[in-house]
């Protein structure tokens, strides 16, 4: 799969709104530690990408998944019934295209609750759309994947989001000219 860098540059100061069924989870990203997936994450928004995506993964005290294209066309109830089932595709889809990780690079790649992160299969330049949001501090995670963002507003939310729930948009405030 193709390599792809962003044409967007970040200046630091975005955040993302992100509107669910369950209420809104506002997100400070941090575009100067890691530009590669917050330029990515930005222009996947501004195309709608995310709009009507459902969360397709919730480990309690773990993390919330979303990002998968594949939940676009599901019902919540079939996005319910296809999470425990390894043929379902769930957790597969991407935008066509990987980012290079930025783990190693980032100086607060530290996954404390509510800190908003790229999945990514086992190659770590593997990471295009899905997302993750940390129910609590997940220290072990620091060493393999790109943390970008870090929620400032509706921690109650990304708590009470289950498998099913919808994003209904995701929308970036003061965006770099």
């Amino acid at each position: 799969m193709a390599m792809y860098t962003p044409s967007y540059q970040p200046s630091g100061d975005e955040i993302a709104i992100i509107d669910t069924s369950k209420g809104t989870i506002k997100v400070q990203l941090a575009g100067k530690d890691a530009p590669i997936h917050v330029g990515n994450f930005v222009e996947l928004a501004e195309k709608g990408f995310y709009d009507n995506l459902k969360f397709h993964r919730y480990v309690p005290g773990f993390v919330i998944q979303g990002g998968d294209p594949h939940t676009r066309d599901l019902t919540p109830e079939e996005v319910i019934a296809g999470a425990n089932n390894p043929y379902s595709g769930l957790g597969t889809g991407g935008p066509g295209y990987t980012i290079k990780e930025e783990f190693t690079t980032n100086p607060h790649n530290v996954h404390k609750d509510g800190a908003l992160a790229m999945a990514r299969s086992q190659n770590p330049d593997s990471a295009g759309s899905q997302f993750y949001l940390c129910l609590g501090p997940q220290p072990m995670l620091d060493s393999g994947y790109t943390v970008f963002g870090q929620t400032i507003e509706g921690k109650d939310v990304i708590g009470a989001l289950r498998v099913g729930d919808v994003i209904e948009s995701v929308t970036i405030e003061n965006k770099a000219e």
